[in-house]
């Protein structure tokens, strides 16, 4: 049995119908809804993520024959991979993996998909380097690309470095779109955690008028009760 079909039947082996109902109310496959027509066989991510372990070794062609895959976590355990081999190689392989990920943006396209992968592969190999990628992916008429913009952003918000989230973050701030909305929100929140609140709320001052409520709201949940009063009084977007 080849590697791909020993891999499919582990996926399939761990499969549990009784989850998959769940899944796809979670992630929203319905008609019309962001995640239409994907595909789960119930696979708990911890469960993924030790199958990737097993196949860590896989090559680009295998790896993009499960990543056109319909099934969800065939592509998650692909993206776990991928994080997996970027993390260990040399600068030459990563960028292979860089490439290589963005090629395929369009089966990267769930939200968990995105936060498992972008701010490990994206936001490291674009440590150092001309970064107008992010704005370019920030925006794209995809929803996902978007995400991975904001997302990527994480790799360097966790060393203390705002700028990036930021400048994402104001690409994005006026977006309709929910899932952009809560990404946002989110790192802002975590560069008043990790870079210092006042550097988030000098971002705040300026947009809270007028960005989306969710946005705002996912940004200052750490903040005591009395600044959360203030910025949701005050918001009209």
């Amino acid at each position: 049995m080849n590697k791909i079909k020993s891999l499919q039947k582990e996926v399939r082996d761990n499969a549990d119908k009784k989850r998959v109902l769940i899944l796809k109310r979670f992630f929203k496959t319905g008609k019309g809804e962001y995640g239409e027509g994907d595909m789960f066989l119930g696979l708990p991510v911890p469960v993924s993520i030790m199958i990737s372990k097993k196949y860590v070794d896989l090559g680009f062609s295998d790896l993009q024959k499960l990543l056109n895959s319909k099934i969800h976590e065939e592509r998650m355990i692909v993206l776990s991979i991928l994080t997996k081999q970027y993390a260990k190689s040399d600068a030459l392989k990563q960028e292979k993996i860089f490439k290589f990920y963005l090629k395929n943006t369009r089966h990267i396209n769930n939200w968990d998909l995105v936060d498992l992968s972008a701010y490990k592969i994206i936001g490291p190999y674009l440590q150092g380097k001309n970064k107008d990628i992010l704005v370019k992916l920030a925006k794209s008429k995809s929803i996902w690309e978007k995400r991975i913009a904001i997302i990527s952003t994480f790799h360097y918000i966790k060393q203390g470095k705002a700028k990036e989230a930021l400048k994402i973050a104001e690409a994005l701030v006026n977006d309709r779109q929910d899932l952009i909305q809560k990404a946002v929100g989110w790192m802002l929140r975590e560069v008043g955690k990790r870079c210092g609140q006042e550097t988030e709320e000098k971002f705040l001052r300026k947009h809270y008028k007028t960005m989306p409520r969710t946005m705002l709201r996912y940004s200052i949940e750490r903040f005591p009760k009395d600044k959360k009063n203030f910025y949701m009084g005050r918001s009209i977007g």
